[in-house]
């Protein structure tokens, strides 16, 4: 007994895990309103080390279609500007010398259209996971010994009843992230 519940909450932990997955990466993409994770992928050097920009500076979003990072440093503005730039996200960073101020533009609908294929896209990877985990955790049940085969398919049913919750969370994550997506 303990085996299947040890491969039951492995099971779910797995799926919780591309639960989170999924919310980081629909996090990224940009929705149209500012947001200081969109410059979460953001890397620049900092004395030899590649280091993520919310560590060496402060990101904040002041309005719906403003980002603005200040540095803790003065002379790391250059070096996070083409950061900002090499990142190919798609904005245009202004520096004035003190802070780094970044207007995000309204995308277009073709834009739009092409951010809610790419969250549809990481929903569904995260939804892949998620089978894998149960197709693998039906695996290690089917080759336990011990336990009867009424345990073993309450197993199964409970780990059905685990995937079924989790891609339902993952396509309520969609519908909101997608709504966001399209919402002018």
């Amino acid at each position: 007994m303990e085996e299947i519940n040890f491969i039951i909450d492995s099971a779910k932990e797995g799926m919780d895990n591309a639960i989170i997955h999924v919310e980081k990466q629909l996090r990224i993409i940009r929705a149209g309103k500012a947001s200081p994770a969109m410059l979460s992928s953001v890397k620049i050097d900092y004395y030899g080390t590649a280091t993520i920009l919310s560590q060496v500076a402060n990101v904040n979003t002041p309005d719906a279609r403003t980002i603005t990072v200040q540095p803790w440093e003065k002379n790391l503005l250059q070096e996070i500007e083409k950061a900002i730039m090499k990142a190919n996200l798609g904005f245009n960073p202004m520096n004035n010398g003190e802070t780094i101020i970044i207007n995000v533009p309204a995308p277009t609908e073709e834009r739009r259209r092409e951010l809610a294929k790419q969250a549809k896209g990481e929903t569904d990877d995260a939804k892949v996971v998620i089978r894998n985990n149960r197709k693998d955790a039906n695996h290690e049940i089917k080759k336990l010994e011990d336990p009867s085969d009424d345990m073993k398919e309450n197993a199964e049913a409970s780990i059905q009843t685990l995937t079924d919750e989790a891609v339902k969370k993952i396509d309520e994550i969609y519908a909101a992230k997608e709504k966001d997506i399209m919402t002018v």
